[in-house]
């Protein structure tokens, strides 16, 4: 048991997906797993572990922001020795050929935050996905026939900013999307020697010319059907050992 997760040692998956929100590690969990049990309930940040193809793999909520993100993922990395993290979220797009609902494969995040800079002393971080991750995804995806966009993209500390006009600073230098977790899930798997891969639906759009396409608050929670089929696949079939 740690401070934010009152598992058992054993009852958390090597693999977890992390989505933000705790209701949709929930709605992962009761429509995509079997013989699920709620491993936590603190603070309301829910977590399960179930079977995928008669595979263990868990699912935890991890919160909005990198900071709420980090407290989880070295909790769990440290306290219950996970090996595998996949973020599932949402992303906004900044390029004109990424379109709401599609999927994009996070190779790279770079970051308008503070963090990364405390702990390197001023210097710059590349935060990356890990390699065996990111090929297995690949993998999936092209096996699937599923249309896809891989690149580099923004994880952002502010979801209202004061300049409406600085995320094209980002967009031309090629970043695909803005959301706000990848950054610090790439770096503390870095520091601890595991493996992390973000998988983000485009929910919406800041250069779309019809805005009425982004996608709704409950169409979050419940449309990103394929994203998390593509990371069932990549987090399954590494020979969980069954010891969390």
């Amino acid at each position: 048991m740690s401070v934010h997760i009152e598992a058992k040692n054993g009852e958390i998956a090597e693999t977890v997906l992390l989505p933000g929100d705790p209701l949709r590690a929930k709605f992962v969990a009761q429509e995509w797993l079997t013989e699920i049990k709620q491993y936590n309930g603190v603070r309301g940040m829910l977590g399960y572990t179930g079977l995928w193809k008669g595979e263990r793999i868990s699912v935890q909520g991890s919160g909005m922001g990198m900071p709420s993100l980090a407290i989880y993922v070295n909790e769990l990395i440290r306290e219950y020795a996970v090996k595998r993290l996949i973020r599932i979220g949402s992303c906004g797009s900044v390029q004109p050929h990424v379109n709401v609902r599609d999927l994009v494969l996070a190779i790279s995040a770079s970051t308008d935050s503070a963090m990364n800079q405390r702990r390197f002393q001023g210097m710059d971080y590349a935060a990356t996905a890990s390699w065996p991750l990111l090929r297995r995804a690949i993998a999936v995806l092209e096996e699937g026939k599923t249309a896809f966009h891989a690149g580099g993209i923004l994880s952002s500390d502010t979801f209202y900013t004061d300049d409406p006009e600085d995320w094209k600073i980002w967009a031309r230098h090629g970043v695909l999307a803005i959301e706000m977790e990848a950054n610090q899930l790439y770096t503390l798997a870095a520091r601890h020697g595991v493996q992390a891969l973000a998988l983000l639906t485009v929910s919406d759009s800041l250069v779309a010319a019809d805005p009425g396409g982004d996608l709704s608050s409950a169409e979050r929670q419940s449309s990103f059907h394929t994203m998390v089929e593509v990371a069932l696949g990549v987090g399954t079939g590494w020979g969980d050992s069954g010891t969390g």
